[in-house]
């Protein structure tokens, strides 16, 4: 995975600069771009010797919901071209790695059983705001395997409350 950094870099750190205007309207087109980038199934129909460079791009931008801005179309052409699409997902990181550098911010995906509704999720964040000392763009993703409970990821922390942590804690308490 290190080499899709590698090669994933040049061009979030250049989109970045070059679309410094808007960053916000950038990262909602480069998310669903890569969204769309990391189905397997298009990866292999776009890397057939058969498909065109205007094809591919054809369909990519047939695909995605909202209207690509020109910056978006000349930057999926770029990467048509250059045979990087399947790095698309890790420039969107990359690229909101720099965003989220820049405006002191962080990502975190709050992992839960069940559904949060609008304001537990409000009073969730400022909590998790104290804790992780820095503004948070949080997302919700259920798992009912976590039982109960909730599970955060914040860049490289886990904070894990979750009753399937609890259980496996005790198991190797009663095991050791």
């Amino acid at each position: 995975m290190a080499e899709l950094a590698t090669i994933a870099r040049p061009y979030a750190e250049a989109l970045f600069k070059a679309q410094a205007s808007d960053l916000a309207g950038t990262a909602a087109w480069l998310d669903e771009l890569a969204a769309v980038a990391d189905n397997a199934q298009l990866q292999q129909f776009i890397d057939s010797p058969k498909v065109s460079d205007e094809q591919a791009f054809e369909l990519i931008s047939g695909v995605v919901r909202t209207p690509l801005s020109e910056a978006g179309k000349n930057f999926l052409r770029l990467v048509i071209e250059n045979r990087r699409l399947s790095a698309l997902p890790v420039v969107a990181q990359q690229y909101r790695a720099l965003m989220n550098a820049q405006g002191g911010t962080a990502d975190a995906v709050v992992y839960s059983a069940f559904p949060i509704d609008a304001s537990a999720l409000a009073d969730l964040s400022s909590t998790l705001e104290k804790r992780f000392a820095r503004k948070l763009n949080v997302s919700v993703e259920l798992d009912a395997a976590l039982i109960g409970g909730i599970r955060v990821v914040v860049g490289d922390e886990v904070l894990d409350t979750s009753v399937k942590a609890r259980l496996e804690q005790m198991k190797s308490a009663l095991t050791a």
